[in-house]
């Protein structure tokens, strides 16, 4: 019931949809912001020559540039500074991101790792010294307690600490194994800020070729403007794939130790019976 508990009040889907959910309105705030200044600006400057009687080829001029500024969106202004090669490279790891944390997310349900129905199964077959059929209940079961349970009562007509020792082992391989799929995740929040630094030194050396290769005429902000948006939207998405990758490892492994420490208290108390018992209790003569 305690665990029950706990696994309804922190949630790992709520730890990763609050910052998605925070992110996603930081882009919608920006998207909104960004054209309407771009427009009072351009306002600004085409009510200039209005009012000073400029000539009809400049006011032209100023209306070209205020209505090509807003015409890009949010999205495709962030797909022209990232380019096709940064773009697949971080949906390639936001799916894989999404992806394991689907699979780590249902390994590390309670029902998954210590079923009720095994545990309830096996204590009854003990209680009614059925032990062939509590071992068969447990052999035929997939799951992480099922597994600890028929190693250490297979062991039990060697003795009780050969059958802690199996219950052990089988338990370190099953958390191992646990612990190797959800590292990838840990994995996926190192990579992504480090592609993202990757991208920042790139746009920013693009920047500077622009300064390099403008032959002593000083470089326009728009010849400018692409590296920067590249270096800035690359740290950008790297750091929206790696914060919520690193808060999800790190509540999944809690998660994940909890229940395992939890599968060895239940596991050695249900086999603490045999402590002391002799060869004519053990499932296997």
């Amino acid at each position: 019931m305690h665990s029950v508990a706990f696994d309804q009040a922190v949630s790992p889907r709520s730890w990763i949809i609050g910052p998605l959910l925070v992110a996603l309105a930081l882009g919608v705030w920006s998207a909104s912001t960004a054209p309407a200044s771009a427009q009072e600006e351009g306002g600004g400057e085409a009510a200039a020559p209005a009012d000073a009687a400029a000539p009809a080829d400049n006011a032209g001029g100023n209306n070209s540039t205020t209505t090509t500024q807003p015409d890009k969106t949010y999205l495709e202004w962030a797909y022209d500074s990232l380019g096709l090669g940064y773009s697949l490279i971080f949906l390639a790891l936001s799916f894989t991101l999404v992806a394991l944390f689907v699979m780590n997310l249902l390994q590390a349900r309670r029902e998954t790792i210590m079923p009720t129905e095994l545990l309830e199964g096996f204590e009854a077959h003990l209680n009614a010294k059925q032990f062939q059929e509590a071992y068969e209940l447990a052999s035929s079961d997939e799951s992480f307690l099922g597994k600890v349970l028929s190693a250490g009562l297979g062991k039990v007509s060697k003795g009780y600490d050969q059958s802690l020792e199996a219950m052990q082992e089988v338990g370190e391989d099953e958390s191992m194994k646990l612990e190797h799929r959800l590292s990838y995740m840990a994995l996926i929040g190192t990579i992504s800020p480090m592609v993202g630094l990757f991208g920042t030194v790139h746009g920013m050396i693009s920047s500077f070729q622009e300064i390099a290769n403008s032959a002593g005429v000083q470089p326009t902000p728009a010849d400018l403007a692409k590296g920067i948006s590249t270096a800035l939207f690359t740290t950008l998405i790297g750091l929206a794939i790696a914060i919520p990758a690193i808060a999800a490892y790190n509540i999944l492994r809690n998660r994940i130790d909890r229940l395992v420490l939890e599968v060895g208290i239940v596991s050695e108390g249900l086999m603490s019976r045999f402590q002391n018992a002799g060869k004519k209790q053990t499932p296997q003569g």
